[in-house]
């Protein structure tokens, strides 16, 4: 069994094998539900699910660009003004 230490402020660190086991990842969210357990107050933690994003990268396939500096945004600017 892990345990969990918190410091003045209130934090805590997780355990890495607890992390890997729940997937979480720096600046992943956790939810915190209560909930009784053989009479007994547990609090049940759950990473919480991104935000459904099917179109995120959809129009990769349409172009060949991969410079995205700032340079080359502002000579594509110029390009499409002629």
């Amino acid at each position: 069994m892990s345990a969990i230490t918190p410091t003045t402020k209130r934090q805590a660190t997780f355990p890495i094998q607890v992390c890997d086991d729940l997937n979480l990842r720096p600046g992943d969210v956790i939810e915190l539900e209560p909930a009784e357990l053989a009479g007994e107050q547990v609090w049940v933690l759950r990473p919480r699910k991104p935000p459904q994003r099917p179109w995120l990268g959809c129009l990769a396939a349409k172009t060949t660009v991969t410079d995205h500096s700032l340079d080359a945004i502002r000579a594509s600017v110029v390009a499409g003004r002629k």
